[in-house]
């Protein structure tokens, strides 16, 4: 595995990351490591926002909307008037 040093990080960013590790109960370094993962995984990158908005709710139904019935068929545009 390697090591990777980080110069002249702002407070500021990494206060930032400090408490989003503590959020999501890791360590700084472990939540930089899943950052750093996140950011060059090209399935993510990859898929759109439609795609990632379905993923994230698939677990909850809803993707497939029932088509309504139709009582007529349907008709020609008129566009002589």
């Amino acid at each position: 595995m390697a090591n990777l040093t980080i110069r002249n990080l702002d407070d500021e960013v990494k206060d930032r990351l400090r408490i989003e590790a503590a959020r999501h109960g890791r360590s700084m370094e472990e939540e930089v490591r899943h950052i750093l993962r996140q950011a060059v995984t090209p399935a993510a990158r990859e898929q759109g926002l439609g795609s990632r908005i379905m993923g994230r709710f698939r677990g909850v139904g809803g993707c497939e909307l029932p088509s309504p019935e139709r009582q007529e068929s349907p008709r020609s545009p008129d566009f002589r008037e």
